[in-house]
């Protein structure tokens, strides 16, 4: 089958890659679109290691099982199910796990990817193969609300005008937020204004601690210094950003101003789903490029420019 690959760091095109179930119960899925994300720009910094199939964000046709000749999308992290993680509701951080795309488990960008059936969702007729695309992300910005208790954090700032800065906002909003997002560009910023939500350049800005909540999106090692700087005493800062870099900001700041800081990760797929269902999340305007599968490492270039938001790649 075709595919990008991820070899000692350098993406290439494979047309003859072979790809196999790691394990029994998963399905295959033929991909009909995928889409690059932060997290695939930093695996091909060295982020996780990684090597093998980009790709994570997806929707396909299941070729078998419960979903056989059904649009599914799939949740990333592969659980062995037996651990006392997954017996305790945390298969999400299972010590055994794989990852599409991203940990030893073979990724979307090919013309198949398996995934253990359990993972999938169908997706429902009103949701466009463009938009099913992000349901992965959009997942992950769900789970903020899912860990953080939002009833007395209202003034929420949002820091990163990319993908995931756009969705995370949008569902602040949808939770009853009072949110702003602050980026370095203009023409991204833009996109967020048309939602009904404030924006402002970080350039423009004098930091200091006005947020009750702040949603590190900006995929830089930088941002949490940022966010530490815009957080109140007493105040949440959630971190969405994965890099490469080993660094990090002197933390006594959060000490002493008894700051909370939440990891968070993946989320809850049936909300993100019935958003998207329900037209509560705007994600068109973010697609900014598309190209085949054979394309698909000129794709990953162009997505790495700060010009774009999201760059889709149309597989079957």
């Amino acid at each position: 089958m075709a595919a990008i690959v991820l070899r000692d760091g350098q993406t290439v095109f494979d047309p003859e890659y072979v790809a196999r179930p790691r394990h029994s119960g998963e399905v295959p899925v033929r991909v009909t679109t995928a889409g690059i994300c932060e997290t695939d720009l930093q695996l091909i910094r060295g982020y996780m290691g990684f090597e093998g199939v980009l790709g994570h964000e997806f929707v396909g046709i299941a070729e078998s099982g419960r979903h056989a000749g059904q649009r599914v999308v799939g949740e990333i992290n592969c659980s062995c199910g037996e651990c006392e993680a997954c017996h305790g509701g945390r298969g999400n951080h299972c010590p055994h796990r794989t990852v599409l795309g991203i940990l030893d488990h073979d990724g979307a960008f090919a013309d198949v990817v398996y995934v253990p059936e359990g993972n999938l969702h169908a997706v429902p007729k009103q949701i466009s193969d463009d938009a099913a695309v992000f349901v992965e992300p959009l997942a992950a910005a769900f789970q903020i609300p899912a860990q953080v208790d939002l009833s007395w954090l209202r003034r929420a700032t949002v820091l990163g005008d990319g993908r995931l800065g756009n969705l995370c906002a949008q569902v602040l909003r949808l939770q009853g937020c009072d949110v702003e997002v602050i980026g370095k560009h203009a023409e991204k910023l833009a996109l967020i204004d048309e939602l009904g939500i404030r924006s402002r350049l970080l350039s423009e800005i004098t930091l200091g601690p006005t947020a009750d909540l702040v949603v590190d999106c900006t995929g830089s090692e930088s941002g949490l210094q940022t966010a530490m700087q815009l957080v109140r005493p007493r105040g949440t800062i959630v971190l969405k950003t994965t890099t490469a870099a080993p660094s990090g900001p002197n933390l006594a700041p959060l000490v002493i101003d008894e700051v909370t800081l939440v990891g968070s990760r993946c989320g809850p797929f049936p909300a993100a789903i019935e958003a998207l269902a329900a037209g509560q999340i705007q994600v068109a305007p973010l697609i900014s490029g598309r190209y085949p599968l054979a394309e698909g490492v000129e794709a990953l270039d162009r997505a790495s420019r700060r010009t774009h938001l999201k760059v889709l790649l149309d597989v079957n």
